[in-house]
């Protein structure tokens, strides 16, 4: 009898590691970052990449590992069938799985591997770190997850007021001030909007006095990293999530204040006048967070003298600046939708394809080079996955989506009726991420970013969980101990390949800036692009440098590689002309 309890401690060491590496993931994946200025977005891209995916590798064995020992310890008879662990498969994990796959053939097409294989890498770990804190919530670890992603969010917007309030260093941007750590202000703004909701009920169900004044401070520089991103996307996602729940809210409670009258006060306090109470706190700080964020002078240049008011005023301004853009990016990129409607033109390929079918009078494109997109990705994910997935995984995200938004609904009014306060908390909690997911990636990239996919997956996955019973015989599958070890083999496998591959960017990066600083040195250089041949960037260097010193041989290898990469580019067409033009052989 001495091995139940002992397998009962191993799986909850297990538990504890999987909840340890989740959380130093998240806080690492938003401070890491280059101070390789050329690199511009992926010197904040490609280090999150690389942490999200380390994070995801170890996350998962870590929670298989734990899964296994559990079934284990919870067990008289291990080694046995019943002693394999229940993996609940529901609808929302059948659509999740569709969205992959549909993306992995998509992947599989593109013209433009490379980028396909990173966008495909984010969506992979972002929702394989769902199914982890989704078995996390279930085993009963989801407050540990919750307060975990907060931590993270509260990070991000802690390093956008130390640039907005003048703190200076290298890893800052001050193109897109305030980003702090993330590089633009716009995906501080993300995940702020994405994780309000959560900081209001970690406020609510806050059991010592202690963490409730945790989270009325994290709220605060949350809630003023919001206002000074003037990012008008994160505001109506805020909004939407907000404006959203809390009439259902209102109702749900008032319900339950009505069967509790009359009845004595909890010893405990956790009534709702208690809760009450804490409402007022969460509300309390974010109206500070805002006062702040307007009065206090900070290091913001903006040339408007009432920057926040024309913000809110210019929200719904579709016919100049970034709407009317985004608009003509929208009806640009839904031909590429309509002209690939199966499988898009594989995922990170927008930026490869676009300048095809859009007018050169498009602000989208570079100015510099017109067959460029000035960003990476469009401005929306929806509009992303519809030209880069295809419409058969869009609907399927957007499907999964919607499933948990009709769980959160059917949890909610179900805790109304059993007079259940905290999970009508979380029901509404999930409810309202979600629909900031899907407001805020209406109009930016969301999901498609590295450090955003980590975190709001990772909450949307606990709260999920936490609203399930324990996995039962029906609706679930049994994984035998070969199983799992074939599982946590293709885990290590593909979260591997994803590692290395985001390493090997970090240091084609370092080489291209050594390289650069010192003169370029074209051995270095060719290190690099054999580091990293998928980089644009380098392999263009690359072959201007080769074809300055008349090695044109090489130059036309390096420069038909950067074509390859971005057909429309004009910049590797310039470099071949000028070798042709001067007639090297070299």
């Amino acid at each position: 009898m001495r091995s139940e309890p002992q397998s009962l401690a191993a799986g909850r060491r297990s538990y504890l590691s999987t909840i340890a590496v989740l959380g130093a993931g998240a806080i690492a994946t938003v401070l890491a970052a280059l101070p390789y200025k050329v690199f511009d977005l992926d010197r904040y891209a490609i280090p999150k990449e690389f942490t999200l995916h380390l994070t995801a590798t170890l996350a998962a064995v870590a929670a298989i590992v734990a899964l296994g020992r559990s079934a284990t310890g919870a067990n008289t008879r291990p080694n046995t069938r019943s002693a394999s662990p229940a993996i609940p498969l529901s609808r929302v994990d059948t659509l999740l799985i569709g969205f992959l796959l549909f993306s992995g053939a998509s992947a599989f097409l593109s013209q433009n591997g490379w980028l396909a294989a990173r966008g495909l890498a984010i969506s992979v770990s972002g929702i394989v770190l769902f199914w982890v804190a989704h078995s996390l919530a279930r085993a009963g670890w989801a407050r540990s997850v919750l307060a975990l992603m907060a931590a993270a969010i509260t990070v991000a917007a802690a390093t956008s007021l130390l640039q907005a309030y003048g703190a200076e260093t290298e890893l800052f941007s001050l193109n897109r001030s305030p980003g702090g750590t993330l590089g633009n202000r716009n995906f501080v703004a993300h995940l702020a909007a994405i994780g309000v909701p959560l900081l209001i009920v970690i406020i609510l169900r806050a059991r010592r006095i202690a963490g409730a004044t945790l989270g009325a401070m994290a709220i605060a520089i949350v809630s003023a990293a919001l206002v000074l991103s003037r990012s008008r996307a994160a505001w109506v996602a805020t909004a939407v999530a907000l404006l959203c729940v809390l009439p259902a809210a209102w109702r749900g409670w008032q319900s339950m204040r009505g069967r509790s009258s009359g009845m004595p006060r909890q010893p405990s306090g956790e009534g709702p006048p208690s809760v009450s109470l804490r409402g007022s706190v969460a509300f309390a700080a974010i109206a500070a967070g805002i006062i702040a964020a307007v009065t206090l002078p900070n290091s913001l240049n903006w040339k408007s003298p009432s920057p926040y008011l024309d913000s809110v005023i210019n929200v719904t301004n579709y016919r100049e600046g970034s709407g009317h853009g985004r608009l003509i990016q929208y009806a640009n990129t839904a031909r590429l939708a309509i002209s690939h409607p199966v499988l898009g033109v594989g995922p990170g390929n927008w930026a490869v394809v676009y300048p095809k079918v859009a007018p050169k009078s498009d602000p989208s494109l570079d100015t510099d080079d017109g067959g460029m997109t000035a960003n990476p990705w469009p401005s929306s994910d929806w509009a992303a996955f519809l030209s880069e997935r295809g419409v058969p995984a869009t609907i399927c995200l957007a499907l999964a989506l919607l499933g948990l938004i009709v769980a959160a609904a059917r949890a909610a009014a179900q805790a109304v009726d059993d007079g259940r306060a905290d999970r009508l908390l979380i029901a509404l909690a999930l409810a309202a991420t979600v629909l900031a997911i899907v407001a805020v990636g209406a109009f930016d990239a969301v999901l498609l970013l590295p450090a955003p996919s980590l975190i709001a997956w990772s909450i949307v996955g606990a709260l999920a969980g936490s609203l399930e019973p324990p996995p039962a015989e029906r609706g679930s599958i049994r994984v035998p101990v070969f199983m799992q070890r074939v599982a946590i083999v293709i885990v290590l496998v593909a979260g591997g390949a994803a590692v290395v591959r985001s390493a090997s960017e970090v240091v084609a990066m370092a080489l291209y800036v050594a390289a650069t600083r010192t003169g370029v040195n074209d051995h270095t250089l060719e290190l690099a692009t054999r580091m990293d041949p998928g980089s644009y960037r380098i392999q263009l260097r690359l072959a201007e440098s080769y074809a300055h010193g008349r090695s044109c041989s090489r130059a036309r290898t390096h420069g038909a590689a950067a074509r390859a990469l971005f057909p429309t580019a004009a910049a590797p067409r310039h470099v071949l002309a000028e070798c042709t033009a001067a007639g090297g052989t070299r």
